[in-house]
Order: C-alpha cells, then sequence, then structure tokens
C-alpha cells in the first residue's frame, strides 16, 4: 500500500514468519506471512468474550496447523494483534475505578473536562500548575495531594495526573507520579505523556481513560502471553495502535488509549497491503459493525482532533473512521411502525446457535407451526460459561440471571416485556449472557449464499419474523421467509452504501459549504441512488464513488457487488479480505512521533520547551535547531522502545505568526514534530 506496510524480513538461511491475529465480535482471525510478504496461513475461531484467550488459543492452534511443510513455531519472529478491547470498553462504560489528580484547575477546567460525569471515578484538585510560558503559577501542594491520595488509594485501582500547562512544563505531573507510585505503588497516566497539545481538560479526559483501561490491557496482554508460551512460540508481542503502526505489548501497557480503535487501524492497513492501493475508500463488515475509511496517498485518514470513542473525544491520534452498528450478526427485528430494521445491537446468530445446542431446532420448529406468537419469539438465552453476577446487579437483573442457564432458553419464557428484556440486554452488554436472533448472517443461509451453519434454523426464525409481521400490520397473506431475507438483505446493501457515501462527502474538502444547499433535493438524490431507483425520468442525475472501494470482512461477498453497482464504484475485494485485520496486524510499521515547541515568552526571547529542561535562545534559528535535535532524539528513542528495528526520522515544522502592525510579522510560535519509523523487530523475546 504504502512505504509504512513493512515486509517481514527475508532470511537466506531459513524460513521466517509473523503471526498476526484480530480479535473480533464473532470471530478472532489469524494469519501468517512468510518472509516474501505472502499469505501462507489463515484460520477462524469464534471469538469466547468470557475469556479472550479461548478464542485466541483456538485461532492460533487452527492457523499453525496450517503452516508450510517447512513452517515450525520456532521459525515465527513477531506475534502482533489487533484489538478491540480499548474501543469496547469505552464504548461500553466497563473500566476500572481510577481518581484523577488535577493541579492547578479553576473550575470551569473541571467542568469542561467531563471528568465529573458519572462513572469516570474520583476528582482530586491540588493547587499548582504553570502559564503558557512554563512559569510557575503556584508551588504544588504536595502535603494537600498525600492526604488526598491515602483518602482515595483503597478504592481505585489506578490514577491519572493533569497538570496546568503541563506540556510546557511537566514537572508537577512528574513530581505527583512519583508521589502516587510511593504512597500506592499503583499505575499512573501522566498527560503530558500522552498528547503535546494544548487544552488541559482534554488531555485530563485522555489520561483519565487511559487510567482505567490499563488494568484491562493488562489481563489481556497477560492472557496472550500465556497463550504464545503454550504455544512455544519465543517471539516479541506486539500491539496495533489506533494509527494503524505497531507497539510493543509492554508498551502498550503504560498507554493503552492508544490502542482504541486498533482493529479499524489494522484493517485499512491490511486493505492497502493486500491490494496494493494508495487511493481508496475501505469498508470493512464484521459481525458487529461497519467501518469505513478513506486513505489518500497510501496513508489512512488520521483524525486531527482526536479519536471520537463513545461519546468521548480523546487526544490519540487514529484513523479517523466512520462506523455504524451493522454487520452480519446484528439483530433483525421490527421498530414499533413494524418496519424491518437491522442492528444496531449484535446476537448470536440463530444458524449458528442450532448447531450448537441441537434442541434450539426442536423450539423453532415447533414455534413455526403457531398462529399466535409470544413476545421476543426468535431471540434465546443463556449464561456465558464461568460468569457471575457482581454484587451490585440490581433485583431485576438478578432475576433473569436466575432465570437463565448454562443451555439457551427462549426469552419469551422469562421475559415479559421491554423493561425484562432491558435488564438482560445489560446482562448481554457486561458480557454475563449470550443473546441469540435472526441475523444478516441467518438471512444469507436462508437464501443459500451461506452455508457454514444450519439452514434449517435460519428459515424457520424467517418464518417466525413473517408471522410476527402480519399479526401485527393485519396483512392478508404471511411473508415467506423468503421476502424476510431479501429485505434483510436490501436493508444492509443500503445502509452499508450510505455509509459510504457518507464518509467520502465528510472527507471532501469542498463539500462542507455545500451541503447545506442541498435540503429535499439532495436527500432524495442520496435516498434513490442507495435504493436503485432513476431520479428522474427527464434529469439524469446519481452519486457515485469517485475512487475504488476496497471491501473486507467476512459477509462482504453477500453484500458488497450490489453496493458498489449502486454507488458506481469500481469494487476490490482482496484475497484473504476475511482476515484481512489479521493481515494488517503484522503489515504495519513502528511510528512514534514527537512535538516540541518554541515561542517568545518576551521579546527576542526564544525558549525551546524542551522535556527535559527548557532553555531560552537569542537567536531564533539557535532555537530551532536546539529544538529539531531534541524532537528527532526523543522521536528515535521512543521509536526503538516501542519496537522498532533501525527507524528513520522525518521532520516537520509550522509556524505561528503574529502581526507587528508596521513592523510587520514575527513568529510567535513555531512547533517542530518528528516522526521516527521502522519495521518491527523481529526475533526471540528480549
Amino acid at each position: 500500500m504504502s512505504p509504512d506496510a513493512a515486509s517481514p524480513p527475508t532470511q537466506a538461511t531459513k524460513p521466517n514468519y509473523w503471526l498476526g491475529f484480530d480479535t473480533g465480535g464473532t470471530f478472532t482471525d489469524a494469519a501468517i506471512l512468510d518472509s516474501e510478504r505472502r499469505v501462507v496461513a489463515t484460520a477462524k475461531s469464534l471469538t469466547t468474550h468470557w475469556d479472550l484467550s479461548v478464542g485466541i488459543a483456538g485461532a492460533i492452534q487452527a492457523v499453525l496447523a496450517k503452516m508450510p511443510p517447512e513452517g515450525t513455531r520456532e521459525a515465527v519472529s513477531l506475534v502482533s494483534v489487533s484489538t478491540t478491547l480499548a474501543t469496547n470498553s469505552v464504548v461500553e462504560n466497563r473500566h476500572s475505578p481510577v481518581c484523577s489528580v488535577l493541579v492547578g484547575f479553576d473550575d470551569a477546567m473541571v467542568e469542561r473536562s467531563g471528568l465529573l460525569t458519572d462513572g469516570m471515578g474520583i476528582v482530586v484538585r491540588v493547587s499548582g500548575g504553570h502559564d503558557a510560558t512554563g512559569e510557575m503559577l503556584a508551588p504544588l501542594d504536595e502535603a494537600g495531594a498525600t492526604e488526598a491520595i491515602r483518602a482515595c488509594m483503597d478504592r481505585v485501582d489506578a490514577f491519572a495526573v493533569s497538570a496546568r500547562f503541563s506540556v510546557r512544563n511537566p514537572s508537577h505531573e512528574r513530581r505527583l507520579k512519583d508521589l502516587i507510585r510511593d504512597l500506592t505503588g499503583k499505575p499512573v497516566t501522566c498527560a503530558h505523556e500522552l498528547s503535546s497539545r494544548l487544552d488541559a481538560p482534554r488531555r485530563a479526559l485522555t489520561a483519565a481513560l487511559n487510567a482505567r483501561l490499563t488494568p484491562q490491557i493488562r489481563q489481556l496482554i497477560e492472557a496472550l502471553s500465556k497463550v504464545i508460551a503454550q504455544e512455544q512460540i519465543q517471539a516479541p508481542l506486539m500491539i496495533v495502535k489506533g494509527d494503524g503502526s505497531l507497539m510493543r505489548a509492554d508498551i502498550a501497557l503504560e498507554y493503552p488509549v492508544e490502542t482504541v480503535l486498533s482493529g479499524p487501524a489494522a484493517s485499512v492497513v491490511g486493505a492497502g497491503f493486500l491490494t496494493g492501493l494508495n487511493h481508496f475508500a475501505v469498508s470493512d463488515m464484521g459481525g458487529t459493525t461497519t467501518d469505513v475509511a478513506i486513505v489518500e496517498h497510501g496513508r489512512p485518514r488520521v483524525s486531527a482532533d482526536g479519536a471520537l470513542i463513545g461519546g468521548w473525544r480523546t487526544m490519540v491520534e487514529a484513523v479517523d473512521v466512520r462506523t455504524m452498528g451493522l454487520g452480519g450478526d446484528s439483530e433483525v427485528d421490527f421498530d414499533r411502525d413494524l418496519k424491518l430494521r437491522v442492528g444496531p445491537r449484535k446476537v448470536t446468530s440463530l444458524s449458528l446457535l442450532a448447531t450448537q445446542f441441537p434442541d434450539v431446532l426442536q423450539d423453532l420448529r415447533a414455534l413455526s407451526v403457531q398462529d399466535r406468537l409470544p413476545d421476543f419469539p426468535t431471540l434465546y438465552a443463556y449464561r456465558n460459561p464461568g460468569s457471575q453476577l457482581p454484587s451490585h446487579a440490581d433485583g431485576l437483573e438478578r432475576r433473569t440471571w436466575n432465570a437463565l442457564t448454562d443451555e439457551p432458553k427462549r426469552v419469551s419464557n422469562f421475559c415479559r416485556n421491554q423493561t425484562s428484556l432491558a435488564a438482560l440486554r445489560r446482562l448481554a452488554d457486561a458480557r454475563l449472557a449470550t443473546i441469540a436472533g435472526f441475523t444478516p448472517s441467518d438471512a444469507m443461509h436462508v437464501l443459500g449464499v451461506q452455508t457454514s451453519w444450519s439452514r434449517e434454523a435460519a428459515e424457520l426464525a424467517a418464518r417466525i419474523l413473517a408471522v410476527v409481521e402480519r399479526n401485527g400490520r393485519a396483512l392478508d397473506r404471511t411473508p415467506s421467509e423468503t421476502e424476510i431475507a431479501q429485505r434483510t438483505h436490501e436493508y444492509v446493501v443500503r445502509e452499508s452504501g450510505r455509509i459510504v457515501l457518507q464518509t467520502a462527502l465528510a472527507h471532501d474538502p469542498g463539500i462542507d459549504s455545500k451541503a447545506g444547499r442541498w435540503g429535499i433535493l439532495g436527500d432524495r438524490l442520496m435516498e434513490d441512488t442507495l435504493s436503485g431507483r432513476e431520479f428522474s425520468t427527464l434529469v439524469q442525475a446519481n452519486l457515485a464513488l469517485a475512487v475504488p472501494l476496497v471491501a473486507i470482512g467476512a459477509p462482504v461477498a453477500a453484500y458488497y457487488s450490489d453496493i458498489a453497482s449502486r454507488i458506481g464504484c469500481e469494487l476490490h475485494v482482496p484475497a484473504h479480505a476475511g482476515v484481512c485485520n489479521a493481515v494488517g496486524a503484522v503489515a504495519g510499521v513502528v511510528s512514534e512521533t514527537v512535538e516540541v515547541l518554541v515561542n517568545q515568552p518576551s521579546f527576542k526571547v526564544y525558549r525551546v520547551h524542551d522535556p527535559a529542561l527548557s532553555k531560552d535562545y537569542a537567536d531564533l534559528e539557535e532555537a530551532v535547531g536546539h529544538a529539531r535535535r531534541v524532537a528527532t532524539e526523543l522521536a528515535l528513542a521512543a521509536a526503538v522502545r516501542a519496537g522498532a528495528s533501525s527507524p528513520a526520522v522525518r521532520l516537520e515544522q509550522r509556524e505561528q505568526r503574529a502581526h507587528m502592525g508596521a513592523g510587520g510579522d514575527y513568529v510567535a510560535e513555531l512547533t517542530v514534530r518528528a516522526t521516527a519509523t521502522g519495521r518491527p523487530l523481529a526475533g526471540s523475546k528480549p
């Protein structure tokens, strides 16, 4: 795809392989690349949300069994994973309790940070902080901080520290980090370590999100390391960051928030690697979501404002991706107007459930001949293995939990209304239970497009939904199961095409000024394009995607030829599209960026905000030279620490000028940005 896509290093004397895998909502995918950049083995295993290591072990064992005859476990020199753990934890508000220590924040800054929102943990405020030039505004209140830390240390798993203008002088954050570690021994995140940009409230939020993800990422990495060791693989373990680059797993323990959007980022890298395209749109359709991104000049678009996840705007750079809750395992049901809809909730497909639990098929047969059906007739649920109800569960959740067993039960047997169904869904969101229902994957089994699981179960469920629609809308006839499946297919095609076009329009630099004038005509054009209808008998008009569309993910073969036809674009479904994320996990490079600021605290005094020690110069060129040296050294060190082999540095420089009246312009601020990039250091574990 680009110079940023790495190839496994060649080795003349013995085979050399890279193992990548991805933990998705339905499947854990695995892929092995050889030293010639070829995909030599792929495999899938069902994702086990109650214990990710089980599904990961299954995928790794399956893919290792498919290695070439000359391949051995000892020949695997790198293991890399893309994961949705951080993203899902933020979206689903699953986290460890944290304490945010804010230095020099006023009331307005605390309010704007979002840290007072329910579930964001404990907030402690102490005096201190610096100004925009790095000069101290007030001394750090260590005594007050010590008292506050001791008061909450037994109620939290981690700490976040954010000081006013810490990017200009991090000394107060560093002192508090040492203090907290000495007092508690618990993980500490400093805001200046995550971003060098201004906006203290957002930096504080990013630090808090990082802190609350740390224990969960630790559990994942420990589980992964155990599986790899059990499979006798002696290779470094790396994790995909949200911008598509890689970092060592032990570094991810310090900066887990950087793995937000890891999965979508890996899909973008993998799409470019498999197709060789440099300018394209990529749509990744999985079991739970569809993610769409734009690649230009071989590089994915990166959100300049930071990743937006679960309503939180972080300050961590990540692939600019649009996500829709629509996938192969999205729930198909009817809205209040009894119109068929798909998503956004994920369920297990009934065709799969029936293969795992044959009694479900018998129950569906009995339901399919009934004229009067109970509420939620196509939903089944069971407890996840090893799950336990937490003590804070409410009464309805507890009663619902007690009604569940290890075997699937029809939901209508214990959920009498929407309130009790909502309690069941909360248990499922907490990974305590699994809900199964009719999905697009089931619809494709009805139409004969997919043949992996039980077609009979899918047809029976479609027949039941048809009776629900007939009864609810008082129809003269019952729709066929084929009609239900075709309408499901049409919904997925139309809405998937919509998010592709919307993503492309959102990235068009000139479209914002035009969009407000589209009005009803523009909406009509969009709907007619997506529905395959003629816009007008007198005026020819349509929307068409002007770049190739790369479709990846297990379900895409069933939908994207129709999507591409309607939005008038060139379609690429590469070989191994079903495991593209796993390929992308090992196709990326290590890349680390450092920014160093130069500003003028007073006239013709140029201050370099060196993280180690700020220094003033009388000459701008000398100051800039110092900034470039520091940025280069720090970026190289960060890349090597993250796992890069022989990284190279690219320097960029941007100025912010101010007007002096008759005296002309002058440089008010100058930022040096250094990006160090290199291939992952493969081989034995360090």
